[in-house]
């Protein structure tokens, strides 16, 4: 970012932050590893005041104490030499500082970033996924009515504009007799690669459900079907990537393997660039926007693929959108259905598998402030 544009007397006047609720369009059964995820969703929205003006955005690990120091900081100290945040600010107050900046300079997040070639005046256009497909069939005993369900689910989404979709695999891990769930896994792969049609990419992600041989059956049963990645298949293990890369280059099946999210190895990177893993997905909101600027440009750099998890955020879909403007090899939105209150998301939209990022200044979103104050005094702060 460019640091010129900082006038050296802007500083931080007031910090707010609350809690805001909302719900997920449909409830989201178990995955690989734990139980339903359930409808309900929030999300922690911190207010920065700068030189009068404001700007909103999810606020992680914020305490009162790191607000009191930064209060009467110039926004210019807040940043190091090369235009990024410094470390302690930037998990606490990123996006909120981002917000105020697409404010005051009237541009969206994703100029402010982007390389001058890449900004532009027009609303930004990125692919997204569906991410919803859950365990929301572990009720049912017969597995041709588990497919029709998840084949349900998928159309909706595709009548929301969906095209690609994740598939949360891994049945046969915890939930399901081995056998029997590792066959449902299957099932529904092909039930909503069929509803997807021959041009919906598919990604599948096991939570560490499964192991190097179980994800080689899967794989090799669902090779007629448009499959783009297979994520966290089992807790990352060089070795085991090794073989299975050279399996799927033996077979010349076309399948990315994906990982990073969660308690990710701290050597992915280094097996990424050695070659044994082709997409990171370490979380948008934690490490997080800053972290994603540095590391995007050096998966760039190295050919290699970013896809920044978002799950259960909802600022941390629209945030994905603008950090896509920065990283050239970018993949997808992860989208998860959520609807906030008081967080109007509508200048945003899916179509055709394409999510489309509006042109609005910050990171175009806007705030029912009276709610906003209502909850800070309910449960948040001010400082």
């Amino acid at each position: 970012m460019n640091l010129t544009n900082l006038h050296p007397e802007w500083k931080v006047e007031k910090i707010e932050i609350a809690t805001l609720t909302g719900e997920r369009a449909r409830s989201a059964g178990s995955n690989g590893r734990i139980g339903d995820h359930g409808k309900n969703c929030s999300v922690r929205i911190a207010r920065i005041t700068i030189d009068g003006e404001t700007g909103f955005g999810h606020s992680g690990q914020l305490t009162e104490e790191l607000a009191e120091r930064v209060i009467g900081m110039r926004l210019i100290d807040l940043f190091d030499e090369n235009g990024r945040l410094h470390e302690p600010y930037r998990i606490p107050l990123e996006y909120p500082i981002l917000d105020w900046l697409g404010h005051r300079q009237n541009t969206p997040v994703y100029n402010l970033i982007a390389s001058s070639e890449r900004a532009s005046d027009s609303p930004l256009v990125v692919p997204c996924y569906d991410t919803s497909l859950y365990f929301d069939d572990l009720h049912l005993q017969n597995e041709s009515d588990a497919v029709a369900l998840l084949k349900e689910e998928s159309e909706q989404g595709l009548a929301k504009g969906h095209r690609n979709f994740k598939i949360k695999v891994g049945r046969g891990g915890r939930h399901m007799p081995l056998w029997e769930g590792t066959k449902r896994d299957i099932a529904i792969i092909h039930g909503v690669a069929e509803a997807a049609g021959p041009e919906g990419k598919i990604m599948i992600d096991a939570n560490n459900a499964y192991n190097l041989n179980l994800t080689k059956e899967v794989l090799a049963a669902v090779a007629d079907v448009n499959l783009h990645w297979v994520e966290e298949a089992f807790h990352e293990d060089d070795a085991l990537y090794v073989d299975l890369k050279a399996w799927l280059q033996a077979r010349g099946q076309q399948v990315l393997i994906a990982d990073g999210e969660g308690l990710a190895s701290p050597y992915l990177v280094n097996w990424a660039r050695n070659g044994v893993v082709d997409v990171l997905q370490y979380d948008i909101i934690h490490p997080g926007f800053t972290h994603w600027l540095e590391l995007g440009a050096k998966l760039d750099q190295w050919g290699l693929r970013s896809a920044p998890h978002c799950y259960g955020n909802a600022f941390g879909i629209y945030a994905t959108g603008h950090i896509a403007a920065a990283i050239q090899n970018f993949e997808f939105v992860e989208y998860d259905d959520i609807s906030i209150v008081g967080m109007d998301t509508s200048a945003y939209r899916v179509e055709n598998g394409l999510f489309h990022i509006p042109n609005k200044a910050g990171f175009g979103l806007d705030y029912d402030e009276e709610l906003f104050f209502s909850r800070v005094r309910a449960n948040g702060w001010s400082r």
